[in-house]
Protein backbone atom coordinates (compact mmCIF):
# COMPACT_ATOMS: atom_id res chain seq x y z
CA UNK A 1 0.00 0.00 0.00
CA UNK A 2 1.14 3.36 -1.00
CA UNK A 3 1.78 6.08 1.55
CA UNK A 4 0.20 8.74 -0.34
CA UNK A 5 -0.81 8.89 -3.78
CA UNK A 6 -1.13 12.25 -5.50
CA UNK A 7 -4.08 11.37 -8.72
CA UNK A 8 -4.75 13.41 -11.76
CA UNK A 9 -2.35 15.45 -12.26
CA UNK A 10 0.30 17.29 -14.78
CA UNK A 11 3.11 15.93 -13.76
CA UNK A 12 6.46 18.23 -15.02
CA UNK A 13 9.45 15.93 -13.84
CA UNK A 14 12.28 18.26 -13.73
CA UNK A 15 14.30 16.39 -17.12
CA UNK A 16 12.77 19.40 -19.27
CA UNK A 17 10.76 16.92 -21.15
CA UNK A 18 6.77 17.51 -21.90
CA UNK A 19 4.42 17.52 -19.15
CA UNK A 20 2.28 14.25 -18.76
CA UNK A 21 -1.21 13.49 -17.13
CA UNK A 22 0.04 10.79 -14.31
CA UNK A 23 -0.37 9.76 -10.66
CA UNK A 24 2.61 9.76 -8.36
CA UNK A 25 2.62 7.23 -6.10
CA UNK A 26 4.66 7.99 -2.40
CA UNK A 27 6.08 5.44 -0.08
CA UNK A 28 8.71 4.92 2.73
CA UNK A 29 9.59 8.62 1.75
CA UNK A 30 10.59 7.54 -2.16
CA UNK A 31 8.73 8.22 -5.07
CA UNK A 32 8.09 4.60 -6.29
CA UNK A 33 6.03 5.11 -8.54
CA UNK A 34 4.59 7.55 -11.96
CA UNK A 35 2.26 6.79 -14.59
CA UNK A 36 -1.27 5.49 -13.93
CA UNK A 37 -1.18 3.86 -10.27
CA UNK A 38 -4.17 1.37 -9.40
CA UNK A 39 -2.66 0.99 -6.09
CA UNK A 40 -4.51 2.03 -2.54
CA UNK A 41 -2.83 4.55 -0.37
CA UNK A 42 -3.55 5.75 2.75
CA UNK A 43 -3.91 9.06 1.60
CA UNK A 44 -5.14 9.93 -2.13
CA UNK A 45 -4.88 14.01 -3.37
CA UNK A 46 -7.26 14.61 -6.32
CA UNK A 47 -4.66 16.68 -7.90
CA UNK A 48 -6.54 17.51 -11.38
CA UNK A 49 -5.98 20.92 -13.36
CA UNK A 50 -2.93 20.79 -11.07
CA UNK A 51 0.89 20.56 -11.76
CA UNK A 52 3.08 18.15 -9.93
CA UNK A 53 6.35 18.89 -10.09
CA UNK A 54 9.32 17.60 -7.67
CA UNK A 55 10.37 20.07 -4.73
CA UNK A 56 12.31 23.22 -5.82
CA UNK A 57 16.41 23.74 -4.45
CA UNK A 58 17.61 26.76 -3.00
CA UNK A 59 21.24 26.57 -2.72
CA UNK A 60 21.92 30.03 -1.88
CA UNK A 61 20.48 30.70 1.76
CA UNK A 62 21.16 32.06 4.99
CA UNK A 63 19.46 29.68 7.25
CA UNK A 64 22.41 28.93 9.67
CA UNK A 65 20.50 30.75 12.79
CA UNK A 66 16.70 30.89 12.03
CA UNK A 67 17.04 27.05 11.50
CA UNK A 68 16.93 26.98 15.62
CA UNK A 69 13.96 29.05 16.07
CA UNK A 70 11.84 27.82 13.16
CA UNK A 71 12.16 24.42 11.96
CA UNK A 72 9.59 25.46 8.63
CA UNK A 73 12.96 27.58 7.49
CA UNK A 74 9.69 29.62 6.11
CA UNK A 75 9.13 31.04 4.04
CA UNK A 76 11.12 28.72 1.57
CA UNK A 77 8.50 25.65 2.29
CA UNK A 78 5.35 27.65 1.40
CA UNK A 79 6.92 28.68 -1.97
CA UNK A 80 7.81 25.14 -2.46
CA UNK A 81 11.13 24.97 -1.77
CA UNK A 82 11.96 21.37 -0.20
CA UNK A 83 15.70 21.35 -0.35
CA UNK A 84 18.01 24.43 0.71
CA UNK A 85 21.94 25.38 1.31
CA UNK A 86 23.24 27.94 3.83
CA UNK A 87 26.62 28.62 5.10
CA UNK A 88 27.22 30.44 1.82
CA UNK A 89 29.25 33.70 1.85
CA UNK A 90 31.64 32.00 4.09
CA UNK A 91 29.48 33.22 6.82
CA UNK A 92 28.35 29.77 8.37
CA UNK A 93 28.14 29.42 12.31
CA UNK A 94 30.34 26.56 12.46
CA UNK A 95 32.73 25.49 13.34
CA UNK A 96 33.00 27.87 16.12
CA UNK A 97 35.51 28.85 19.53
CA UNK A 98 34.07 29.97 22.33
CA UNK A 99 35.44 33.32 21.10
CA UNK A 100 34.35 33.55 18.04
CA UNK A 101 30.66 32.98 18.90
CA UNK A 102 29.67 36.62 19.80
CA UNK A 103 32.02 38.39 17.25
CA UNK A 104 30.40 35.75 14.37
CA UNK A 105 26.98 36.98 16.34
CA UNK A 106 27.48 40.15 15.65
CA UNK A 107 29.33 40.23 12.21
CA UNK A 108 25.67 38.34 11.00
CA UNK A 109 23.88 41.13 12.46
CA UNK A 110 25.53 43.86 10.33
CA UNK A 111 26.51 41.89 6.80
CA UNK A 112 23.23 39.64 6.75
CA UNK A 113 20.74 42.03 8.21
CA UNK A 114 19.93 39.43 10.96
CA UNK A 115 18.55 41.41 14.16
CA UNK A 116 20.90 40.94 17.05
CA UNK A 117 18.63 40.57 19.68
CA UNK A 118 17.17 37.53 17.92
CA UNK A 119 20.80 35.61 17.46
CA UNK A 120 21.46 36.50 21.14
CA UNK A 121 17.51 35.01 22.18
CA UNK A 122 16.63 32.26 19.65
CA UNK A 123 20.82 30.67 18.80
CA UNK A 124 21.93 28.06 21.82
CA UNK A 125 25.99 29.10 20.74
CA UNK A 126 26.78 25.56 22.40
CA UNK A 127 28.58 23.60 20.07
CA UNK A 128 32.30 23.92 18.50
CA UNK A 129 32.71 21.05 15.81
CA UNK A 130 30.57 21.41 12.18
CA UNK A 131 29.22 17.78 13.18
CA UNK A 132 28.13 18.85 16.89
CA UNK A 133 25.99 21.91 14.42
CA UNK A 134 25.14 19.87 12.23
CA UNK A 135 23.54 17.15 15.37
CA UNK A 136 21.32 19.75 16.76
CA UNK A 137 19.20 20.21 13.79
CA UNK A 138 18.67 16.82 13.18
CA UNK A 139 15.12 15.85 13.15
CA UNK A 140 13.86 19.97 13.53
CA UNK A 141 13.91 20.60 9.79
CA UNK A 142 10.45 20.85 7.60
CA UNK A 143 12.77 20.71 4.41
CA UNK A 144 16.05 19.13 3.54
CA UNK A 145 19.40 21.26 4.61
CA UNK A 146 23.08 21.31 4.00
CA UNK A 147 25.45 24.46 4.85
CA UNK A 148 28.83 24.67 3.99
CA UNK A 149 31.37 25.35 5.97
CA UNK A 150 32.16 29.14 6.24
CA UNK A 151 35.79 30.75 5.92
CA UNK A 152 34.90 33.69 7.80
CA UNK A 153 34.07 30.90 10.54
CA UNK A 154 36.68 29.35 10.39
CA UNK A 155 39.62 32.47 10.30
CA UNK A 156 38.05 33.77 13.30
CA UNK A 157 37.36 30.35 14.99
CA UNK A 158 41.68 29.66 14.22
CA UNK A 159 43.03 32.99 14.66
CA UNK A 160 40.49 35.12 17.23
CA UNK A 161 41.15 39.02 16.76
CA UNK A 162 43.77 38.38 14.25
CA UNK A 163 41.35 37.31 11.81
CA UNK A 164 40.46 40.96 11.16
CA UNK A 165 43.51 42.98 10.17
CA UNK A 166 46.19 40.20 9.47
CA UNK A 167 47.41 37.38 6.96
CA UNK A 168 47.63 34.02 8.48
CA UNK A 169 50.48 32.79 9.64
CA UNK A 170 51.71 29.06 8.19
CA UNK A 171 50.99 27.85 11.75
CA UNK A 172 47.64 29.09 11.76
CA UNK A 173 46.71 27.98 7.54
CA UNK A 174 47.60 24.90 8.78
CA UNK A 175 45.24 24.88 11.64
CA UNK A 176 42.61 26.27 9.27
CA UNK A 177 43.10 23.87 6.71
CA UNK A 178 42.59 20.87 9.43
CA UNK A 179 39.63 22.87 10.90
CA UNK A 180 38.12 22.74 7.43
CA UNK A 181 39.03 19.03 6.48
CA UNK A 182 37.12 17.82 10.22
CA UNK A 183 34.16 20.19 8.95
CA UNK A 184 33.98 18.63 5.53
CA UNK A 185 34.77 14.67 7.05
CA UNK A 186 31.56 15.67 9.52
CA UNK A 187 29.03 16.75 6.49
CA UNK A 188 30.06 20.19 5.35
CA UNK A 189 28.71 20.81 1.90
CA UNK A 190 31.66 22.75 1.04
CA UNK A 191 33.52 25.45 1.12
CA UNK A 192 32.73 29.36 0.89
CA UNK A 193 34.52 32.38 0.62
CA UNK A 194 33.83 36.09 -0.41
CA UNK A 195 36.41 39.00 -0.98
CA UNK A 196 33.21 41.21 -1.81
CA UNK A 197 33.47 45.10 -0.52
CA UNK A 198 30.47 44.82 0.59
CA UNK A 199 31.16 42.67 3.28
CA UNK A 200 31.79 44.78 6.45
CA UNK A 201 31.51 43.17 9.99
CA UNK A 202 29.48 45.00 12.62
CA UNK A 203 32.61 47.53 13.31
CA UNK A 204 32.83 48.15 9.99
CA UNK A 205 35.72 46.40 8.74
CA UNK A 206 36.16 44.00 6.40
CA UNK A 207 35.04 40.47 7.56
CA UNK A 208 37.80 38.25 7.85
CA UNK A 209 37.94 36.29 4.70
CA UNK A 210 38.66 39.41 2.96
CA UNK A 211 41.82 39.82 4.87
CA UNK A 212 43.40 36.34 3.39
CA UNK A 213 45.65 36.30 0.87
CA UNK A 214 45.50 34.41 -2.45
CA UNK A 215 47.20 31.83 -1.40
CA UNK A 216 44.75 30.93 1.29
CA UNK A 217 41.58 30.89 -0.39
CA UNK A 218 43.09 28.62 -2.50
CA UNK A 219 44.93 26.41 -0.26
CA UNK A 220 41.59 26.11 1.69
CA UNK A 221 39.79 25.37 -1.69
CA UNK A 222 42.14 22.23 -2.41
CA UNK A 223 40.97 20.61 0.85
CA UNK A 224 37.67 19.99 -0.68
CA UNK A 225 38.59 18.24 -3.84
CA UNK A 226 39.38 15.19 -1.18
CA UNK A 227 35.80 14.82 0.16
CA UNK A 228 33.21 13.36 -1.85
CA UNK A 229 30.52 15.40 -2.64
CA UNK A 230 31.65 19.01 -1.74
CA UNK A 231 31.27 22.44 -3.59
CA UNK A 232 32.65 25.71 -3.52
CA UNK A 233 30.45 29.12 -3.28
CA UNK A 234 32.51 32.35 -3.47
CA UNK A 235 31.84 36.18 -3.97
CA UNK A 236 34.33 37.79 -6.20
CA UNK A 237 34.86 41.59 -5.48
CA UNK A 238 32.68 44.50 -7.24
CA UNK A 239 34.55 45.64 -9.99
CA UNK A 240 34.77 42.84 -12.97
CA UNK A 241 37.46 41.49 -15.53
CA UNK A 242 39.40 39.27 -16.52
CA UNK A 243 41.41 39.01 -13.30
CA UNK A 244 38.04 38.00 -11.25
CA UNK A 245 37.37 35.29 -14.34
CA UNK A 246 41.08 33.56 -13.63
CA UNK A 247 40.67 34.36 -10.09
CA UNK A 248 37.43 31.62 -9.64
CA UNK A 249 38.88 29.52 -12.42
CA UNK A 250 42.20 29.60 -10.07
CA UNK A 251 39.71 28.50 -7.10
CA UNK A 252 37.81 25.60 -9.41
CA UNK A 253 40.97 24.18 -10.20
CA UNK A 254 42.32 24.31 -6.88
CA UNK A 255 39.10 22.58 -5.73
CA UNK A 256 38.17 20.23 -9.06
CA UNK A 257 34.53 21.66 -8.27
CA UNK A 258 32.53 24.23 -9.53
CA UNK A 259 32.22 27.28 -8.42
CA UNK A 260 29.27 28.95 -8.43
CA UNK A 261 29.64 32.80 -7.99
CA UNK A 262 26.81 35.63 -6.10
CA UNK A 263 25.67 37.59 -7.89
CA UNK A 264 24.49 38.48 -11.47
CA UNK A 265 21.73 41.02 -11.08
CA UNK A 266 20.15 41.54 -15.07
CA UNK A 267 19.94 45.16 -15.84
CA UNK A 268 18.54 45.95 -19.58
CA UNK A 269 20.64 49.43 -19.27
CA UNK A 270 24.13 47.85 -18.52
CA UNK A 271 24.16 44.37 -20.85
CA UNK A 272 27.73 45.01 -21.03
CA UNK A 273 28.30 44.57 -17.40
CA UNK A 274 26.00 41.39 -17.41
CA UNK A 275 28.36 39.67 -20.18
CA UNK A 276 31.34 40.67 -19.06
CA UNK A 277 30.54 38.36 -15.83
CA UNK A 278 29.42 35.50 -17.53
CA UNK A 279 32.19 35.66 -19.81
CA UNK A 280 34.28 34.37 -16.55
CA UNK A 281 32.43 31.15 -17.15
CA UNK A 282 34.40 30.87 -21.04
CA UNK A 283 37.78 31.95 -19.50
CA UNK A 284 37.25 28.99 -16.99
CA UNK A 285 36.19 26.75 -19.46
CA UNK A 286 38.63 27.05 -21.55
CA UNK A 287 41.17 26.63 -18.54
CA UNK A 288 38.87 23.14 -18.02
CA UNK A 289 37.98 24.76 -14.82
CA UNK A 290 33.67 25.40 -14.35
CA UNK A 291 32.37 29.12 -13.13
CA UNK A 292 28.82 29.52 -13.03
CA UNK A 293 26.78 32.83 -12.51
CA UNK A 294 23.95 32.81 -9.76
CA UNK A 295 21.45 34.97 -11.46
CA UNK A 296 18.28 37.15 -9.48
CA UNK A 297 15.40 35.99 -11.26
CA UNK A 298 13.27 38.87 -10.44
CA UNK A 299 13.91 42.62 -9.73
CA UNK A 300 15.70 43.91 -6.89
CA UNK A 301 14.17 46.05 -4.44
CA UNK A 302 15.89 46.86 -1.39
CA UNK A 303 15.71 49.09 1.59
CA UNK A 304 19.31 50.36 3.13
CA UNK A 305 19.74 53.31 6.48
CA UNK A 306 22.28 55.41 6.81
CA UNK A 307 22.75 53.47 10.49
CA UNK A 308 23.52 50.00 9.52
CA UNK A 309 25.01 51.32 6.09
CA UNK A 310 25.13 47.98 4.24
CA UNK A 311 25.51 48.30 0.81
CA UNK A 312 25.76 52.15 1.20
CA UNK A 313 29.61 51.24 2.69
CA UNK A 314 30.62 50.12 -0.90
CA UNK A 315 30.18 53.45 -2.17
CA UNK A 316 33.58 55.64 -2.74
CA UNK A 317 35.09 56.23 1.05
CA UNK A 318 31.54 55.97 2.58
CA UNK A 319 33.22 52.88 4.33
CA UNK A 320 34.98 54.34 7.59
CA UNK A 321 31.81 56.75 8.56
CA UNK A 322 30.02 53.10 9.43
CA UNK A 323 33.11 52.51 11.57
CA UNK A 324 31.82 55.58 13.84
CA UNK A 325 29.17 55.46 16.66
CA UNK A 326 26.14 56.39 16.12
CA UNK A 327 26.46 59.45 18.04
CA UNK A 328 29.50 60.48 16.02
CA UNK A 329 27.54 59.28 12.26
CA UNK A 330 25.05 62.19 13.36
CA UNK A 331 28.00 64.86 14.58
CA UNK A 332 29.91 63.78 10.73
CA UNK A 333 26.24 64.37 9.07
CA UNK A 334 25.59 67.31 10.84
CA UNK A 335 29.01 69.52 9.79
CA UNK A 336 27.85 70.98 6.56
CA UNK A 337 31.52 70.50 4.88
CA UNK A 338 31.81 66.89 6.34
CA UNK A 339 28.28 66.22 4.58
CA UNK A 340 29.34 67.74 1.20
CA UNK A 341 32.67 66.16 0.82
CA UNK A 342 30.50 62.45 1.47
CA UNK A 343 27.95 63.23 -1.21
CA UNK A 344 30.51 64.47 -3.30
CA UNK A 345 32.45 60.98 -2.42
CA UNK A 346 29.78 59.12 -3.51
CA UNK A 347 29.13 60.11 -7.06
CA UNK A 348 33.30 59.49 -7.89
CA UNK A 349 32.77 58.10 -11.42
CA UNK A 350 36.36 55.92 -10.27
CA UNK A 351 33.94 53.80 -8.20
CA UNK A 352 31.92 50.93 -9.36
CA UNK A 353 29.23 51.43 -7.42
CA UNK A 354 28.13 55.45 -8.09
CA UNK A 355 25.61 54.70 -9.92
CA UNK A 356 23.75 54.00 -6.39
CA UNK A 357 24.34 57.53 -5.71
CA UNK A 358 20.90 58.81 -7.47
CA UNK A 359 19.67 60.05 -4.61
CA UNK A 360 16.30 62.28 -6.05
CA UNK A 361 15.19 58.39 -7.15
CA UNK A 362 15.54 57.01 -3.51
CA UNK A 363 12.08 56.73 -2.11
CA UNK A 364 11.35 56.81 1.87
CA UNK A 365 10.27 53.13 2.67
CA UNK A 366 10.34 53.18 6.55
CA UNK A 367 10.09 55.55 9.17
CA UNK A 368 10.00 55.84 13.00
CA UNK A 369 8.89 58.73 14.11
CA UNK A 370 5.55 59.56 13.48
CA UNK A 371 6.62 63.31 12.69
CA UNK A 372 7.93 61.98 9.43
CA UNK A 373 5.26 59.31 8.62
CA UNK A 374 4.00 61.84 6.14
CA UNK A 375 7.48 61.11 4.02
CA UNK A 376 6.62 57.50 3.79
CA UNK A 377 6.63 55.91 0.03
CA UNK A 378 7.87 59.83 -1.57
CA UNK A 379 10.20 60.19 -3.71
CA UNK A 380 13.27 62.06 -2.50
CA UNK A 381 13.51 64.01 -5.69
CA UNK A 382 9.46 65.48 -5.43
CA UNK A 383 10.34 66.19 -1.82
CA UNK A 384 13.53 68.29 -2.89
CA UNK A 385 11.55 70.16 -5.23
CA UNK A 386 8.99 70.95 -2.93
CA UNK A 387 11.63 72.26 0.16
CA UNK A 388 14.01 73.78 -2.36
CA UNK A 389 16.54 71.42 -1.29
CA UNK A 390 19.28 69.25 -2.90
CA UNK A 391 18.01 65.72 -2.74
CA UNK A 392 21.21 64.22 -0.90
CA UNK A 393 20.29 67.22 2.14
CA UNK A 394 16.64 66.03 2.01
CA UNK A 395 17.72 62.19 2.40
CA UNK A 396 20.42 62.78 5.59
CA UNK A 397 17.93 65.92 7.27
CA UNK A 398 15.11 63.26 7.71
CA UNK A 399 18.08 60.30 8.49
CA UNK A 400 18.98 62.65 11.47
CA UNK A 401 15.26 63.55 12.47
CA UNK A 402 14.62 59.73 12.48
CA UNK A 403 17.78 58.84 14.52
CA UNK A 404 19.29 57.43 11.28
CA UNK A 405 16.82 54.82 11.24
CA UNK A 406 14.57 55.86 8.13
CA UNK A 407 14.74 52.82 4.99
CA UNK A 408 15.68 54.22 1.81
CA UNK A 409 14.84 52.74 -1.55
CA UNK A 410 17.25 53.02 -4.35
CA UNK A 411 15.41 52.94 -7.55
CA UNK A 412 13.42 49.57 -8.52
CA UNK A 413 15.85 48.06 -11.14
CA UNK A 414 15.07 45.76 -13.94
CA UNK A 415 11.35 45.99 -13.83
CA UNK A 416 10.67 47.23 -17.16
CA UNK A 417 10.38 44.89 -20.33
CA UNK A 418 13.50 44.57 -21.25
CA UNK A 419 15.04 43.66 -18.37
CA UNK A 420 12.59 41.05 -17.86
CA UNK A 421 13.60 39.61 -21.56
CA UNK A 422 17.04 39.54 -20.50
CA UNK A 423 16.05 37.68 -17.33
CA UNK A 424 14.03 35.26 -19.64
CA UNK A 425 17.61 34.61 -21.80
CA UNK A 426 19.63 34.23 -18.98
CA UNK A 427 17.49 31.47 -17.52
CA UNK A 428 17.78 29.84 -20.88
CA UNK A 429 21.88 30.35 -20.73
CA UNK A 430 24.04 27.22 -19.42
CA UNK A 431 26.33 29.97 -17.47
CA UNK A 432 24.02 30.97 -15.03
CA UNK A 433 21.63 29.05 -12.28
CA UNK A 434 18.64 30.40 -11.14
CA UNK A 435 18.66 31.20 -7.34
CA UNK A 436 20.58 34.28 -5.51
CA UNK A 437 17.66 34.13 -3.11
CA UNK A 438 19.52 34.99 0.34
CA UNK A 439 16.36 33.81 2.72
CA UNK A 440 17.07 34.14 6.09
CA UNK A 441 19.16 36.92 5.47
CA UNK A 442 18.36 40.43 4.92
CA UNK A 443 15.66 40.24 7.05
CA UNK A 444 14.48 43.85 6.70
CA UNK A 445 15.96 44.91 3.60
CA UNK A 446 15.39 42.37 0.04
CA UNK A 447 12.10 40.15 -0.52
CA UNK A 448 14.30 37.35 -3.19
CA UNK A 449 13.27 34.51 -0.59
CA UNK A 450 10.33 34.33 -3.20
CA UNK A 451 12.54 33.58 -5.95
CA UNK A 452 10.13 30.01 -7.44
CA UNK A 453 6.96 31.53 -6.53
CA UNK A 454 8.58 34.75 -9.21
CA UNK A 455 9.79 32.45 -11.81
CA UNK A 456 6.50 30.71 -12.24
CA UNK A 457 4.16 33.49 -11.58
CA UNK A 458 5.94 36.38 -13.91
CA UNK A 459 8.57 34.49 -15.96
CA UNK A 460 5.74 30.97 -16.78
CA UNK A 461 2.95 32.83 -16.65
CA UNK A 462 2.32 36.25 -17.02
CA UNK A 463 5.61 37.21 -19.55
CA UNK A 464 6.00 33.53 -21.05
CA UNK A 465 9.77 33.52 -20.97
CA UNK A 466 10.22 29.94 -20.54
CA UNK A 467 8.46 27.07 -20.42
CA UNK A 468 6.68 25.19 -17.26
CA UNK A 469 8.85 22.49 -18.42
CA UNK A 470 12.07 24.84 -18.40
CA UNK A 471 11.34 26.50 -15.68
CA UNK A 472 10.59 23.62 -13.02
CA UNK A 473 13.86 22.11 -14.38
CA UNK A 474 15.89 25.20 -13.61
CA UNK A 475 14.27 25.14 -10.16
CA UNK A 476 15.05 21.46 -9.62
CA UNK A 477 17.10 19.00 -11.86
CA UNK A 478 19.84 21.66 -12.84
CA UNK A 479 20.63 23.20 -8.94
CA UNK A 480 20.16 19.32 -7.68
CA UNK A 481 23.03 18.01 -9.77
CA UNK A 482 25.16 21.12 -9.56
CA UNK A 483 25.46 20.08 -5.78
CA UNK A 484 25.28 16.43 -6.73
CA UNK A 485 22.60 15.78 -4.47
CA UNK A 486 21.36 12.36 -4.02
CA UNK A 487 18.16 11.25 -5.46
CA UNK A 488 16.42 14.76 -5.87
CA UNK A 489 15.03 17.15 -8.38
CA UNK A 490 13.29 14.72 -10.02
CA UNK A 491 9.97 12.83 -10.18
CA UNK A 492 11.38 9.88 -10.47
CA UNK A 493 10.95 5.93 -9.27
CA UNK A 494 13.55 5.48 -6.72
CA UNK A 495 14.56 9.56 -6.20
CA UNK A 496 13.36 10.76 -2.73
CA UNK A 497 9.39 12.14 -2.05
CA UNK A 498 10.08 15.52 -2.60
CA UNK A 499 7.06 16.76 -4.44
CA UNK A 500 4.93 20.03 -5.03
CA UNK A 501 1.49 20.30 -5.98
CA UNK A 502 0.30 24.06 -7.37
CA UNK A 503 -2.30 25.85 -9.34
CA UNK A 504 -0.26 27.08 -12.49
CA UNK A 505 -3.48 30.05 -13.23
CA UNK A 506 -2.84 31.32 -9.12
CA UNK A 507 0.94 30.25 -8.48
CA UNK A 508 2.45 33.53 -7.46
CA UNK A 509 3.90 36.44 -5.26
CA UNK A 510 1.49 37.27 -2.17
CA UNK A 511 2.18 41.15 -0.63
CA UNK A 512 5.31 41.70 1.03
CA UNK A 513 4.71 43.09 4.96
CA UNK A 514 6.64 42.72 7.76
CA UNK A 515 5.62 39.54 10.17
CA UNK A 516 7.06 40.60 13.77
CA UNK A 517 7.79 37.12 14.79
CA UNK A 518 11.42 36.51 15.37
CA UNK A 519 12.62 35.92 18.94
CA UNK A 520 12.74 38.77 21.24
CA UNK A 521 9.98 39.90 19.09
CA UNK A 522 11.83 41.74 15.79
CA UNK A 523 10.65 41.88 12.66
CA UNK A 524 11.14 40.58 8.97
CA UNK A 525 9.80 40.99 5.61
CA UNK A 526 7.93 38.27 4.33
CA UNK A 527 5.86 37.39 1.41
CA UNK A 528 3.06 34.79 1.19
CA UNK A 529 2.79 32.42 -1.73
CA UNK A 530 0.26 31.93 -3.89
CA UNK A 531 -1.19 28.67 -5.17
CA UNK A 532 1.09 26.58 -3.54
CA UNK A 533 -1.43 23.43 -2.46
CA UNK A 534 0.48 20.58 -1.27
CA UNK A 535 4.45 20.50 -0.62
CA UNK A 536 6.20 17.24 0.83
CA UNK A 537 9.73 16.56 2.31
CA UNK A 538 10.64 12.43 1.59
CA UNK A 539 7.18 11.52 1.04
CA UNK A 540 5.75 13.67 3.63
CA UNK A 541 3.26 16.14 3.61
CA UNK A 542 4.95 19.35 4.94
CA UNK A 543 2.77 22.35 3.84
CA UNK A 544 -0.84 22.11 3.27
CA UNK A 545 -3.08 24.83 1.82
CA UNK A 546 -0.37 27.59 2.85
CA UNK A 547 0.07 26.13 6.33
CA UNK A 548 2.61 24.22 8.23
CA UNK A 549 1.04 20.45 8.86
CA UNK A 550 3.79 20.36 12.05
CA UNK A 551 5.79 17.61 10.48
CA UNK A 552 9.45 17.53 10.43
CA UNK A 553 11.06 15.47 7.94
CA UNK A 554 14.05 17.01 6.20
CA UNK A 555 17.05 15.62 6.04
CA UNK A 556 20.06 17.35 7.15
CA UNK A 557 22.54 16.73 4.62
CA UNK A 558 25.53 15.45 5.04
CA UNK A 559 28.30 15.72 2.13
CA UNK A 560 29.29 12.79 0.67
CA UNK A 561 26.02 10.12 2.19
CA UNK A 562 23.46 12.92 0.32
CA UNK A 563 25.73 14.36 -2.02
CA UNK A 564 27.80 12.73 -4.65
CA UNK A 565 31.17 14.20 -6.05
CA UNK A 566 30.47 16.70 -9.26
CA UNK A 567 34.33 17.25 -10.83
CA UNK A 568 35.39 19.78 -13.33
CA UNK A 569 37.59 18.93 -16.67
CA UNK A 570 41.14 20.15 -15.77
CA UNK A 571 40.60 20.11 -11.88
CA UNK A 572 42.29 16.06 -12.10
CA UNK A 573 45.72 17.05 -12.11
CA UNK A 574 45.68 20.78 -10.41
Amino acid sequence: MLDVLIKGGTVVDGTGGPARQADVGLRDGRIVAVGQIDEEANETLDATGKIVSPGFVDVHTHYDAQAFWDGTLSPSPYHGVTSVVGGNCGFSIAPLSEEAGPYLMRMLSRVEGMPLESLEAGVPWNWQTFGEYLDQLEGKLSVNAGFMVGHSAIRRTVMGERAVGHEATEEELAEMVKVLRQSLEEGGMGFSSTVSSTHNDMEGNPVPSRHASKEEILTLARQVRDFEGTTVEFLPGVGWGEDEANYMADISLAANRPVNWNVLVPNAANIQHAEQQLAATDIARKRGAEVLALTVPQPMTIRINLDSGFVFDALYNWAPFFKLSKEEKIAFLSDPEKRKQFGEDAQNPESPMHMLANWQGFTIDQVQKESLQKYRGRCIGDIAEEEGKEPFDVMVDIALEDDLQTYFMPPMMGDDDETWKMRGELWHDDRTIIGASDAGAHLDMIDTFAFSSQVLGQGVRERGLITMEEAIRQLTDIPAKLYGLRDRGRLEEGFHGDVVVFDPAKVGLGETYTKYDLPAGAGRLYADARGIEHVFTNGVEIVRDGEDTGARPGTVFRSGRDSATVSVPGGADA
